[in-house]
Order: structure tokens, then sequence, then C-alpha cells
């Protein structure tokens, strides 16, 4: 071999492996030489065997490889030949590094900091999948033509030169030892033998996808198929998410990944927040920077296959490091469950082996009481934007939409607080319910609205009662002064970011920017339309809140289930309807028993929950002197719904029984509300009883029907009926 040659780069991976291969070539003559000289003094330690494999065979094979040989080489000469090899590869990896050229076995040593022992069995193990020679030669050296694969003993013996060499390298290749935890290379029983095989008669086997990796295939290990998603980051794009948490996480793992910071620690970084907020899009930024790919797979899914997620997880960390990304583990939310914790001991002693930069992505904060062993864990909330990314992300989506984007993102954006995730679904459903129903080429603001609502947390169902909104402000029956009081709630909703955040009156009220208002009048007055009339004019959903449901006799309980409410409301775009709210907003009580102690303490932690919600809560009352103080001192309306007069009824009347139903002549609306004192949820009941009476007579609504369901409204108030005059006594019958 010539010394003198400069030494050059090698040209790719194929070219490097070929190398290792002459040097294992070399490795398997001067073990088949001291074989044969063994043979020769003690021929009877040859087994008989009924296959033989002939020395001039293996002769062959061996100069195939085009080495230079020489019958009468000496061992020493033959090592020396080993040797300058071996100097000679080192020494060209070194030039392609320079040159910065991948090699597949340098690039696998340095991530897994494999030895030079380590790297020599890879190569051994990697031989047989590339040249079937290698077969028939580990046969011949192991004197079994069934044993075609290296043994642990094989390896060994080809690599160390002295028994100690020997016992010390045996834990190299132990159970325990990297090359077998990182599935790198797997131990196999011999299947020809009636009792298996153990310790150093076990085959070595490379695991197939490391073997791809070393041939140059980067395609995702076929275990892992359909479990993770490779994302490569092309550029890096704008983010609808506030620059300063982008920025503070460029700087958090600056830091702690900089070239200053040599303290080993690993990086573990939980980004929370709702659904589609952008946690994956702020993980692929940070890739992006590092000139990394993202390796995404779902926490969730990974422990429904049970017995297998170990194994899972451990490729997929593995991939990662072969891919250069960085693992992305999404709905890790379920690791504070107590079933998770095998799963979770799991992740904690793989990122121990595998990873350097872990992203885990969770809905909710870090509620973990344990953390990762030698490593960084960092929490950053990724919050649903404010008005002007959502708007931004508005306009960017209705672009191509053909229609006035500046007005619709304004109204959509302040209106609807959703993630960019749920902006994007919500075009997404209008757009296919659009094709599905009519075949519009462009969407309406109407559509886009309801289907914003369809994108809200639909939790809410499970805590209260969704209520359709049908009424509109023509249907309300109220003085002038009323209805004003109760479009200021809809200005004000409308208007809360330009108030709080652009002209800066947020910065004075730590909370209660919320919207709340208590309605109070006797039953029937119009206080749930009036809610229905709020929430179609805001266009957001409304839930009635039962309290049957919420409130419970045990302690603690009331609480809890309160708390479920205002935190599903939160990412619902809805409004809270209690009604009958003096049952839960109640006079606080002085302390007379434990009871009493623990319904004040109720009572407070729902005028904390009232202060802190962000949303539009309405509570109606019958009883507005039951109310607690301490509750009517914050909330910002109060409107009063009075028993209706005389000429109010006459307008209920009438709206209540519509102009294309069948009406007899005798029927005076004027009349009707000077005689009957009744409330406008009195009335509709009387008027829907009189319409389906009059359908089963098969005619027209006559004041007999009118005055019979008017007759049944007084039973079931508990009111004495008595005939009003004697028109209303001949109808009567």
């Amino acid at each position: 071999m010539n010394t003198d040659t400069p030494l050059r780069p090698y040209k790719d991976g194929h070219e490097h492996l070929e190398d290792e291969l002459k040097l294992v070539d070399l490795l398997l003559r001067l073990r088949i030489r001291a074989q044969s000289l063994q043979n020769q003094i003690a021929p009877e330690i040859q087994t008989s065997r009924a296959v033989y494999i002939a020395p001039s065979e293996v002769e062959w094979l061996l100069d195939e490889s085009s080495l230079p040989q020489s019958e009468g080489v000496s061992s020493t000469a033959a090592r020396a030949e080993i040797a300058q090899l071996r100097t000679n590869i080192d020494g060209r990896i070194a030039r392609s590094r320079e040159e910065r050229i991948f090699l597949g076995l340098v690039h696998l040593c340095d991530l897994f900091r494999l030895s030079a022992f380590e790297r020599d069995a890879v190569v051994i193990c990697l031989a047989p999948e590339l040249r079937r020679k290698y077969d028939r030669l580990y046969a011949y050296i192991q004197d079994d033509i069934t044993r075609k694969r290296p043994s642990v003993d094989l390896v060994l013996e080809l690599l160390c030169e002295t028994e100690a060499e020997r016992w010390n390298s045996r834990r190299l290749l132990a159970d325990s030892a990297p090359l077998m935890r990182s599935g790198l290379i797997q131990k196999m029983d011999d299947p020809h033998s009636p009792s298996g095989s153990s310790g150093l008669a076990q085959f070595l086997k490379l695991d197939p996808r490391i073997c791809e990796f070393l041939l140059g295939n980067h395609q995702i290990d076929l275990r892992l198929a359909g479990e993770v998603e490779l994302i490569l980051p092309t550029e890096a794009a704008v983010l609808p998410i506030d620059g300063s948490i982008v920025a503070g996480a460029s700087r958090f793992l600056a830091h702690h990944l900089g070239p200053e910071n040599h303290d080993g620690l690993k990086l573990v970084l939980h980004l929370h927040g709702p659904h589609g907020v952008g946690k994956r899009e702020l993980a692929l930024r940070l890739a992006y920077e590092l000139n990394c790919s993202l390796l995404c797979m779902d926490a969730e899914l990974l422990l429904a296959k049970g017995a297998q997620s170990e194994g899972l997880l451990r490729l997929a960390f593995r991939e990662a490091l072969l891919q250069r990304a960085i693992l992305f583990l999404e709905n890790t939310d379920l690791l504070s469950q107590e079933s998770a914790r095998p799963f979770f001991r799991s992740l904690q002693v793989t990122i121990a082996e595998f990873g350097w930069l872990v992203f885990l992505s969770a809905h909710g904060p870090w509620t973990v009481h344990a953390g990762f062993p030698n490593c960084v864990l960092h929490s950053i909330k990724v919050p649903t934007p404010e008005v002007p990314i959502r708007e931004a992300v508005w306009e960017s989506i209705l672009r191509d939409e053909n229609v006035e984007t500046t007005t619709w993102s304004k109204q959509l954006a302040a209106q609807y607080r959703l993630t960019p995730g749920q902006i994007r679904a919500a075009v997404e459903f209008e757009r296919n319910q659009r094709h599905m129903e009519s075949g519009r080429s462009s969407p309406t603001f109407e559509g886009l609205a309801s289907a914003c609502r369809m994108q809200s947390n639909g939790k809410l169902r499970e805590l209260a009662a969704k209520i359709e909104p049908h009424c509109s402000w023509e249907d309300l029956v109220l003085l002038p002064h009323k209805l004003a009081h109760l479009k200021e709630i809809c200005v004000q909703y409308r208007n809360r970011y330009k108030v709080f955040e652009t002209w800066g009156l947020g910065k004075k009220l730590g909370r209660g920017k919320g919207l709340s208002a208590l309605f109070t009048g006797p039953s029937g007055t119009g206080k749930t339309m009036a809610a229905e009339v709020l929430a179609r004019d805001l266009g957001l959903d409304l839930y009635k809140v039962d309290l049957a449901s919420v409130v419970s006799k045990y302690i603690g309980e009331t609480e809890k289930n309160l708390s479920k409410v205002f935190s599903e409301a939160e990412t619902s775009n809805a409004i809270l309807f209690f009604d009958e709210a003096d049952a839960l907003f109640g006079k606080r009580t002085k302390l007379t028993d434990a009871h009493d102690r623990y319904a004040n303490i109720e009572t407070s932690y729902l005028l904390q929950k009232m202060e802190e919600y962000d949303g539009v809560v309405i509570l109606a009352t019958n009883l507005s002197e039951n109310m607690d103080e301490a509750f009517t001192r914050r909330i910002r309306f109060i409107i009063e719904f009075p028993f209706p007069d005389e000429a109010h009824r006459l307008r209920i009347w009438k709206s209540h029984i519509p102009t294309e139903a069948p009406v007899g002549a005798e029927v005076d609306f004027a009349h009707l509300a000077k005689e009957f004192s009744l409330t406008g949820g009195n009335i509709r009941n009387i008027a829907l009883n009189a319409a389906f009476m009059a359908a089963g007579d098969g005619g027209e609504i006559s004041l007999r029907h009118i005055l019979q369901g008017t007759k049944r409204e007084y039973e079931k108030l508990g009111r004495k009926w008595r005939d009003k005059e004697a028109g209303t006594q001949r109808g009567a019958n």
C-alpha cells in the first residue's frame, strides 16, 4: 500500500464502506490463517461435519477483494497491513469531514458515540447484508455451514488480540450496552440449536433501518409507518403568534444550545395552548432556525398501542436522530394521568438516551410533578392570539374568496375568539357547506359566522343546554330606554379590544373585563327572550346553565362544576345564561353552622370566576332582593324587566299571533290586553294553546279558543278564574 500518495476525501459513503469491508477481509484472513495453523497443530479439534467448505474456496473468496496477498505473510505483517489500512481510512475520514462530505457510518458513530470496537462490530454485521460471500466465510470460521451470521464470539475473535481484551470488550455486546439498547444491533438465538443459544453463541444482526441508513436511504423506518410525520421546514414563515413568544423561545434555545454552553443538559420545551393555536408552527420555526426537521408523533395514539408503545417511542427518538429532526410529541396532557405513568417513565429514559431537544405539545400547563433527569424543562404558553393577529389570519385566508376582506376580517376577528387553526377550519367548513347546499362561489358573512360557532368548543353541551336564538329586536316588547340599555351590551362587546387594548383601559383592570348583566323581573317578562336577542345580534351561541347539574350538596363539588362551566365557556364563544340565578348567587349568610360557612365559600368562589371570565354572562332572577350585594356591585349591567302594562300587553298579543294565522273577527286584542293582566310568557302560552285548539276544531282561532287557553293559564298560575264581562262569558263556555 503506497503511503506516499496524498490522502483524498471519500467521494461518498459507499466508497468509505468499501474500505471498511476491505478491513473486515483482512481480519477474516488473519483469523482463518490462525485457525488453519491451529488445525495443523491439533487436527483432533476439528469437528466432523457432513457439509464441507474447502480452504481453496475460502482463499478464492478472499482473493476476490483484490487485496495484495502473499502466501508467506506473517501474522505480524498482516496486523501491520490492517493498521495501515485503518490509518488510511481514518485519514480520509478526516479529509471528508473537512470537505463536509456525508459518510453514513461516521455520522452513525457520532450520533451514538460509538467506540472503534462498536464501529467495527457494526461493519462486521453489515457485511452479510451487502455481499453473500460473508455468509460462507462466517460459516467457515464458525465451523458450521448453518452459522452464516456473525456471533458474539466471532466479533470478539476478529477484533480482539488477547484474552483479556476479549473479556473486556464482551461488555460492549451485552444486552445493556449502547449497541443493543439503541437497537443498532439485535441478538438472535440459533434456530438450528435444540436448546437455542446464549452468550457467545448468539447471533448478531444489524437492524434493517440502520442498514438502509448506512447505504444512504433516508426513508422513515417502516415500523413507524402511520405513526409519525416528518416535516421539513422550507422557510421561516410569518407565525400567527405573538412575536414576543417566538423571540423568547429562540433566545432560550440559543442560550442553552450555543457554543458557550457546555453543561450538556438536554432540553424539553413544553408548548401549551388551545387546539390550533400554532404550537406545531412555533416548533417548526424553531426547527428551521436550528436547520432541523420536525418528527411529529401523537402520544395519545401511541399509548393506545399498549405494550408496543415503548418500542415505538424508542424507534421514533432514534429516527429523529437519524433524520436530524426534533421530536414533537403531541397530546401530552395525558402524561399527568395515573394510567400513563409507565409511559412517562419510558419517556424519561428515552429522552435521557436519545434526546437532545424535545417538544411536548399540550392543551393545558405542565401538571406532572416529576420532570426529566439531566434535562432543562421549560413551559411556554401559546395563547389564542389577540384581535390584530386574528384579523391578519382572516384576511390572509379570505383573500382568495372574492369578498370584502378588510371589513369581514375585522368583524370576525373581534366577534369570535378562535385560534388560527379554527379559523382555517371554519373557512373550509363554510366552503364545503356552501358547495353542498347552493353551489355559490363566494361565502356569506352569515355562513362564516355560523362556521365559527361550529368550531367553538362543543364540550359545553355536556354542562349546559344550548338555546337556539330565534327572537330579534322586533320581538322584544320593552320601554325604549330598556332596549337602549340592552343594545349598549352589544356595543360594548364589539368594541372590547379597542377600549381595553388600543385605548389602554384594560391595563387598569387586573380582571373583570368580561360583560356581565343581571336581568330582574317576574317570570315571563322577557328575560330569556332578551338573552336570545343578544346572542342572535352578536352571532354567539347561548347556553343555559342547568342548575341541577351544577349545585351539589357535597362540599367542593359546586365549585368544581362551576369551574368546568367557565373553563369550557372560555373557548366556546358563547353567552352563559344562569336562570333563577339567586339559587347560585344568593346573599351570603351569617355563620351558624358548617353548611353556612361552605355556602359562603361557594359564593366567594363564584365572585372570583365571574371577575376572571372574559366572555358574556347573563344572570336572570325573579327575586332581585335575594341577590348578594357583592354580585350586583360587580355586574356591569342591571336591567329590570317590569310587568307589562296594557299598551305593552297589546303589542305582545299581536306579536304572538302572526298575520298569516286565521283569527276570528270577534277577537279584540285591545280588550284582551285590558282585561287580562298577564306577562309575555303567559300570553305566548295562551296563543299557542288557542292555535292548537283551533287547528283541532278545523277552523280559525276564535275568542272561545283564546279564553279557554287563558283559563288553562290561570289554573297553572293558581289564580281564580272569573268571567270578565258578558262578552267574554259567552265565549268561555
